[in-house]
């Protein structure tokens, strides 16, 4: 997440823009497509960031659950299938987290 952000909010310009032409098919208008592609890199950037660092990481872990989640959607909407599948991808290392998160704090408890 953190590498995504990365190389993105530099480019964030052409990012949008190449993103908003290929959502083009999608049922999703720009009006929407344009600040999430705006917003996008920092998201990414802050979840990868947060969950380096230890910070809020049960929420971070769910904030980049819902990224994916949406992520999903789009990719489906415009029937992008390789795209869902490296986004399912993430989207299982973030339950593996979650789930080694629990243990841990299950264990930190008793």
């Amino acid at each position: 997440m953190l590498g995504h952000g990365l190389v993105r909010i530099p480019k964030l310009t052409s990012f949008t823009e190449w993103l908003i032409r290929s959502m083009e098919k999608s049922l999703l208008p720009e009006i929407i497509i344009q600040p999430f592609a705006y917003i996008l890199p920092f998201a990414e950037f802050l979840i990868g960031f947060s969950l380096i660092i230890g910070f809020r990481t049960r929420e971070t872990i769910y904030s980049g659950l819902t990224l994916m989640a949406i992520l999903i959607f789009g990719s489906a909407s415009i029937e992008n299938w390789n795209a869902i599948e490296a986004q399912l991808i993430h989207a299982s290392y973030f339950m593996i987290l979650l789930f080694i998160y629990n243990n841990y704090q299950t264990k930190q408890i008793k």
